[in-house]
């Protein structure tokens, strides 16, 4: 049988986002203590760190994307 999507307030994703941030409690620990998977804690934190203005968002960033790799030596 399906179990039904469960759906959070805005008040409470913020909140859920605020004890991984002030505490520096890992988000493992912090999402098994109010009883919500894990990654969708982790979305949260991320998309909190991004309205913040911090780093979170995926990937190195544009500046690793756009760095070229050194020629490789080539013996003759």
């Amino acid at each position: 049988m399906a179990e039904t999507r469960r759906r959070f307030d805005r008040e409470f994703r913020e909140g859920a986002a605020r004890i991984v941030r002030k505490t520096g409690k890992p988000i493992a620990q912090v999402a098994r203590d109010l009883g919500i998977n894990e990654g969708t804690l982790g979305n949260w934190v991320n998309q909190d760190k991004r309205a913040r203005g911090e780093a979170g968002g995926p990937g190195p960033g544009p500046a690793a994307v756009h760095r070229r790799r050194p020629e490789p030596v080539v013996a003759r």
